[in-house]
């Protein structure tokens, strides 16, 4: 069959994505024939069209972190992996590949989605529930009763957060601007303007510290999130947003964090450091890797399903808008997940 999917070609702007039509074959033994659904813009795509993301691909490639999708056709099936049957909607993370109308995929690395669940929906959920859920739960280890910081509280990782920390009986400060503070009080956390002194306005509403900050902007700030940290509390770092626009290689300002973390871990004062990894352990461990994710991502589904948690959906854009889509996501103007949906009508 024929593929339509979205090419960077090399590190630019985003209006130098290309569309590209090829032949796509059936599915192997393992595999699955997926119709694409929704696919969704991260950080990590704003990253490698700079040519900066940690651990891309060579040029040229299709981006695409993660999708929602029909099964189409299966494989012949492999012993002992799941096989999921056609008209099964699915998800998985696939770090590239997304941005497409159809993909070839292992059917390990499929994850069931509930009936009753809207794809678009499902998709904001993917990368962002697995991440806020494993950071939460995993790293942290939050309990009821525990205050958090949430940095970005009203994107997409931090939106996701906020509502699963708050369904756990977590008490929630949330960094936002002026106009996204009513959003994030929506969702029942207290909403500082990060603009201004956040270790003092988080001092004040927890002045013993707070359990676990949560952090994707590292930089210079992440000093005071590791000051905003009671004793025995843990700070979950997972990005270098500030280091964005920098020039030079990618890798070179998250060494420096993962650095600046493992020497935090190494003074006596009870509290931990964490950067958050979602692809840790899949190579060592990927039977272990793909269980825990399908694990994640049902809480996460399940609590959607619920309507305990809320997809935040900011815009959908049809696959050949997807340039549009990434200078959108990049606009800083954003409140939950930008949404690549192939079929889906023009944003104007």
């Amino acid at each position: 069959m024929r593929v339509t999917e979205i090419v960077l070609p090399a590190a630019g702007e985003p209006e130098t994505l290309q569309t590209r039509v090829r032949d796509l074959p059936g599915p192997g033994p393992g595999q699955a024939l997926v119709r694409i659904e929704a696919s969704g813009v991260t950080f990590a795509e704003q990253q490698m069209r700079r040519g900066k993301y940690y651990d891309m691909p060579a040029f040229p490639f299709v981006p695409g972190y993660d999708l929602v999708g029909v099964v189409e056709a299966v494989g012949e099936p492999v012993p002992g992996q799941p096989s999921p049957a056609p008209g099964q909607r699915v998800a998985a993370l696939t770090k590239t590949g997304g941005w497409a109308d159809h993909a070839l995929l292992d059917t390990a690395d499929l994850v069931p989605v509930p009936d009753g669940v809207d794809p678009a929906e499902a998709e904001t959920l993917v990368t962002n529930g697995a991440t806020a859920w494993r950071m939460l739960h995993r790293a942290a280890r939050v309990r009821p009763g525990d205050t958090v910081v949430v940095h970005g509280a009203n994107g997409g990782v931090g939106s996701v957060l906020v509502q699963l920390a708050r369904a756990h009986g977590v008490r929630v400060i949330g960094t936002a601007s002026a106009r996204n503070q009513d959003a994030v009080r929506a969702m029942g956390a207290l909403p500082v303007d990060y603009r201004s002194d956040v270790l003092a306005q988080v001092r004040a509403l927890a002045p013993r510290g707070v359990a676990a900050v949560f952090d994707h902007v590292g930089g210079p700030g992440i000093k005071d999130s590791w000051r905003m940290l009671a004793p025995g509390g843990t700070l979950v770092s997972y990005g270098s947003a500030a280091t964005r626009d920098e020039p030079g290689n990618g890798r070179i300002p998250v060494l420096a964090l993962v650095g600046r973390l493992l020497v935090w871990n190494t003074l006596p004062n009870g509290r931990r450091a964490h950067f958050f990894n979602l692809w840790a352990g899949r190579a060592r461990r990927p039977e272990r890797y793909r269980a825990r994710l399908r694990e994640d991502l049902a809480h996460v589904f399940g609590l959607l399903r619920a309507g305990t948690l809320t997809a935040r959906i900011d815009r959908v854009y049809p696959l050949d808008q997807a340039a549009e889509a990434l200078r959108y996501a990049e606009s800083g103007s954003v409140v939950g997940k930008v949404v690549i949906a192939p079929g889906a009508p023009a944003v104007r």
